[in-house]
């Protein structure tokens, strides 16, 4: 198996404490890191990097570990343009919008849907995206739910059932009977391709009781629970997650003291994942990252990209806005984009560069990786290496 080095790195985040200046990124100047088949086999100072049968010459840039987006909805048809300029012409968001999407995507072939995935994912990767996670939700029927699933299983290993997105439209005066359906044949259906269960825990969706016994018969069927939570308003959602000791909570956005502590106790099991883009997208308030931080939260951004509130597959845009907005400083967002994404995935094998991590990584066209907030809105990422291969 070749190795290739990578040298003259002005800046490496390490997302390792241990290997450079002792930081939560692990900040390493004047830097080199070795490749190894799909993983990382040395990183530390280019004056004493080992021989290579490889070489490449960053020239100065930095190099940051791929970016772990742990919430996307990219299994979907149509375009939702209408409801955008509705909306920043004054209309507010609600849950609702979800249906025009589910009606394009039951309509859409499955060439169709994996054909839309994979321009997603390729326009993710340029952006130095390297993991990613992907749910099902607008198809809403047992068909529909499992073709979903079984299309983006194909392309990541991170698939999560949200049969529990709203209630589906041929539900829509049945609630339980569509809350029977998403604990019964519809997940057993879905669990074979997933590993997550996921719930949109709010008004005009599910309420608490629901949430429950949703991600209970999940867990039941081997699937790890995630919620949607607090996203349009204050309610059951953080407290649920972090009893059922889900792997994350989603938006985070309106939160009570209680909620904030809860999630500062359950640091090391329940990730509060921030979607910036959706708040971005409603107009909607910000989620308060300085607050979990400063609690003692775990924190992760993620893109939400959706055809519908969060259209953005851009993670340096998602870390640009959570300094500009939500109190974050560049290091404590890169690693909420990097680190704090494999944290809410459950995964030490991504979101770091030391040896025996996975070699995924982006250089960027810039010294520093504080670039990413400095210059929002441009093109940093230059070259993107995914299980050690030149990806972009």
């Amino acid at each position: 198996m070749s190795t290739t080095l990578i040298t003259n790195i002005g800046s490496l985040v390490t997302n390792d404490p241990a290997l450079g200046d002792g930081s939560p990124l692990g900040l390493v100047e004047n830097a080199a890191l070795v490749i190894d088949g799909d993983t990382v086999a040395w990183a530390g100072p280019a004056a004493a990097a080992p021989a290579a049968d490889a070489s490449f010459d960053a020239q100065g840039r930095a190099v940051i570990p791929g970016f772990v987006d742990s919430h996307s909805h990219l299994v979907f048809a149509g375009d939702r343009t209408a409801e955008f300029n509705a909306r920043m012409s004054g209309r507010s968001y609600s849950a609702g919008g979800i249906r025009t999407t589910v009606a394009a995507t039951r309509a859409a072939t499955d060439a169709e849907l994996e054909a839309n995935l994979l321009r997603h994912l390729d326009e993710a990767r340029r952006q130095g995206t390297t993991t990613f996670e992907t749910k099902s939700g607008y198809g809403l029927t047992v068909a529909d739910e499992a073709r979903a699933l079984r299309i983006a299983s194909a392309h990541t290993e991170e698939v999560t059932y949200l049969g529990a997105h709203i209630v589906s439209p041929d539900y829509a005066d049945d609630p339980a009977g569509y809350v029977d359906l998403v604990t019964g044949e519809m997940l057993a259906a879905c669990a074979p391709y997933a590993r997550w269960v996921d719930v949109f825990c709010e008004k005009g969706a599910f309420d608490g009781d629901q949430a429950r016994a949703i991600l209970t018969a999940g867990a039941a069927a081997g699937l790890i629970p995630r919620v949607h939570a607090n996203q349009l308003t204050y309610g059951p959602g953080v407290q649920l997650a972090v009893e059922l000791e889900a792997a994350s909570a989603d938006h985070c956005t309106h939160l009570t003291d209680a909620d904030v502590d809860a999630l500062a106790q359950a640091a090391g099991t329940t990730v509060a994942t921030l979607l910036p883009g959706a708040e971005f997208s409603t107009r909607a308030k910000w989620p308060d990252a300085r607050r979990l931080l400063d609690a003692g939260a775990t924190v992760a951004l993620s893109t939400d990209c959706n055809p519908g509130s969060s259209y953005t597959s851009s993670m340096p845009f998602c870390i640009a806005l959570a300094v500009r907005d939500m109190g974050m400083t560049p290091d404590e967002a890169l690693w909420a984009a990097t680190a704090g994404g494999a944290r809410a995935l459950r995964r030490t094998d991504i979101g770091r560069l030391a040896p025996g991590a996975r070699a995924d990584l982006a250089l960027l066209d810039a010294p520093s990786h504080v670039h990413l907030a400095y210059r929002p809105g441009v093109p940093l990422v230059s070259a993107v290496w995914q299980r050690g291969v030149r990806a972009a």
